[in-house]
């Protein structure tokens, strides 16, 4: 007889990456919980999303995170905790790793990480540096709680990323211009937003992730902005012409653009002009999910540029 899956409960499901895990959740087979706020109500897109997810097999809870009693009611259904809440409110985790810690129950907690390794972070540049420190400080707290924990590090998300070819909020392949970052030539790691539910989903009840970082790595998919742009380049049949955008006059834009704009270019800047997801999977504390999942089969850089032709 199988053994019985985990229940997993999912905070944030109806969001970008949120539904994402739903959907992998469930294609694992573990019983699935939704989180959903009574104010949930007056939102259509929103409940529209649930009730489709429900539809596929989830379950809905009601409790939030301003509400102790209901969300440790929630808690006690289920054994592992997944946490996609939004990139501004991300120390409202605190109440949530106060109530795992009360319940008592939770197997594991994976917090809102799903980018850049926080701790790798320190030095990071204004005001890109917030998120880092905020999440940080949600760590710390989890680790603080003795609460088992997983972090998924998946670096760069391919429909923010590699869609757009790197460019600043632009999220289809562009056919005749590209902007380069330096000489393009810092490698970086695009991830597809559906491989990094799935490798999160797999990370949920293996041992080998427990109190860990995973980082998502996969091999094929650890490229430069200029492999990239000549992946689409031979994939559409001609070349771009190209702008090469020195990290100097990069940054002398910064002040110029909206504030969550300037926090996205600090992010470039760590990622195309100062290569710092160009690293080695170091342990004990961080694992490869490429190489603990080797069967599974991700989408390739190629793959997924190919669905813009």
């Amino acid at each position: 007889m199988a053994e019985a899956k985990d229940r997993v409960l999912i905070t944030g499901a109806t969001g970008y990456l949120g539904r994402r895990l739903v959907k992998a959740s469930l294609a694992l087979g573990h019983p699935t919980f939704l989180l959903f706020r009574p104010d949930t109500a007056s939102d259509l897109a929103r409940c529209q999303m649930l009730m489709e997810l429900k539809m596929e097999g989830a379950q809905l809870l009601q409790g939030s995170l301003d509400d102790r009693d209901s969300l440790i009611s929630a808690l006690k259904q289920v054994d592992v905790v997944v946490s996609t809440i939004a990139g501004d409110q991300i120390l409202q985790q605190l109440k949530l790793v106060e109530a795992i810690k009360e319940a008592g129950t939770i197997k594991r907690y994976l917090p809102s990480e799903f980018g850049m390794d926080v701790d790798r972070m320190h030095h990071a540049m204004p005001p890109g540096d917030k998120v880092f420190s905020e999440k940080r400080i949600v760590r710390r707290a989890i680790e603080e709680a003795s609460i088992p924990h997983t972090y998924i590090s998946a670096n760069c998300f391919a429909g923010i990323f590699l869609a757009g070819l790197a460019q600043l909020a632009i999220f289809m392949p562009p056919r005749d211009h590209v902007n380069v970052y330096g000489g393009g030539d810092k490698r970086c790691i695009w991830v597809a937003e559906e491989d990094v539910a799935m490798y999160a989903m797999l990370s949920v009840d293996d041992p080998r992730t427990l109190n860990k970082v995973v980082y998502l790595r996969p091999p094929d998919n650890i490229l430069s902005q200029m492999e990239v742009i000549e992946i689409w380049e031979r994939v559409i049949g001609r070349k771009l012409s190209k702008t090469f955008i020195s990290e100097d006059e990069w940054l002398s834009q910064m002040d110029k653009m909206p504030p969550f704009e300037q926090s996205a270019m600090a992010h470039f800047c760590h990622i195309f002009y100062r290569g710092e997801l160009d690293f080695e999977v170091e342990g004990p504390h961080g694992v490869d999910g490429s190489e603990l999942y080797p069967h599974y089969k991700y989408v390739t850089a190629q793959e997924y540029l190919k669905r813009f032709v």
